[in-house]
């Protein structure tokens, strides 16, 4: 069960009458995750993460003592079945509040820590033999006139600066990241390109999910002549709650693929500063391999991000199986009468659904084809784009 932990922001002296009147405990922190202990079962690592729509967020349970853990404090409850509910607030970077409620359920959920890198190394073998039908990637040319007009209408020769394609890639990724905020529960716009979904942000003063920034980066991307896809990177389960979407871009100089996430303004490097591309940090992850999180890594410029909470944790269950379009280009998303959009999906050998290879779909109200290629080989998948 997914458990999200939500903030609500206050003035600071109507926070402190609250406080006052209410006595309510308060604990500290500057991460949005927060670790839970029950009873004394091992302590379940990022088992909340902070959101910011929930006014209060209630954490059932059927223990007798629990323990939440932020990065700077901590608070335990002693549950009476009879008391049933306490409150307290978790205030983070000394600003945001979130209120919070543990309270006694009889038939709450046992609770463990989910085992991701367990379930990923599990994943690990592919079929480089898989050499199943799947038609070429291909990148839509920064001459399009759609990708003439992002890069003119959001200066973005300015933006990417004058040094080399390494450099511009990782301008365009902070300037992303600082423009746009994240909010995972936010509604998809109507038009998903970069210009339409930067002024509905602009208008509305809100933010949108990873799949949108990481839309908005890669045509950003693409206008400046620099190959770039986004990558859907799901677990194991079929149904699920929350994934995440990155970018993978291709730099000449180093002749590799490189892991570019404008959620978390992050990259991935390994320990002599190599970057590193998506499919060498699965990798990495398997094997207890080392791995380098940018220091500067955060979500939404309010909480820094670690490599144990982004990437052996939340990334390793995201990384089970990845899915990317087949064409990198402008409004791939946007859904109009007649458009086909077309994506491929890697997954291990013990993946849960493995058929059909191909398979083609109608979305009836929007008159729109999506047609979906699986396959076991990641050559295929992670090939270089000529």
């Amino acid at each position: 069960m997914k458990i999200k932990l939500s903030t609500i922001l206050l003035l600071p002296f109507v926070v402190n009458i609250a406080l006052a009147q209410k006595k309510v405990p308060i604990i500290k922190a500057s991460s949005l995750q927060v670790d839970i202990k029950d009873d004394n079962n091992p302590v379940r690592k990022n088992a909340w993460t902070v959101t910011p729509n929930e006014k209060l967020d209630v954490y059932n349970t059927d223990a007798k003592k629990v323990t939440f853990y932020t990065d700077l404090e901590s608070i335990s409850f002693k549950v009476d079945p009879k008391v049933g509910e306490y409150n307290f607030i978790i205030l983070v970077n000394g600003k945001d509040t979130a209120r919070t409620q543990v309270k006694y359920d009889a038939k709450a959920p046992r609770r463990t820590q989910p085992a991701y890198l367990d379930t990923l190394r599990k994943a690990e073998k592919y079929s480089f033999s898989d050499q199943r039908e799947i038609p070429v990637f291909s990148y839509q040319a920064m001459d399009d006139p759609n990708l003439v007009r992002i890069r003119k209408d959001l200066n973005l020769d300015s933006v990417a600066g004058k040094g080399n394609e390494l450099s511009k890639v990782f301008n365009l990724l902070h300037w992303v990241h600082n423009l746009v905020r994240h909010d995972g529960s936010s509604n998809n716009p109507t038009l998903k390109n970069a210009i339409e979904l930067i002024k509905v942000c602009k208008q509305e003063n809100r933010g949108v999910n990873c799949r949108m920034l990481a839309t908005i980066l890669n045509e950003c991307y693409l206008s400046m002549g620099i190959t770039s896809r986004y990558i859907t990177c799901m677990p194991k389960e079929t149904k699920f709650d929350d994934c995440h979407v990155i970018n993978m871009v291709y730099i000449k100089d180093l002749k590799k693929w490189i892991w570019i996430d404008p959620t978390f303004d992050a990259y991935v490097m390994d320990e002599k500063g190599g970057l590193l591309g998506i499919q060498e940090v699965r990798e990495r992850l398997i094997k207890g391999m080392p791995l380098v999180l940018n220091a500067d890594a955060n979500w939404n410029r309010s909480s820094l991000q670690t490599k144990e909470a982004y990437l052996q944790t939340y990334m390793a269950k995201n990384l089970y199986r990845l899915e990317t379009p087949l064409v990198s280009q402008y409004d791939t998303e946007t859904l109009t009468s007649g458009k086909e959009i077309t994506y491929v999906e890697l997954l291990p050998l013990d993946g849960l659904v493995q058929a059909p290879q191909k398979k083609e779909t109608i979305v009836q109200e929007k008159g729109v084809k999506l047609i979906n290629y699986k396959t076991n080989n990641p050559n295929l998948f992670w090939t270089v784009p000529k």
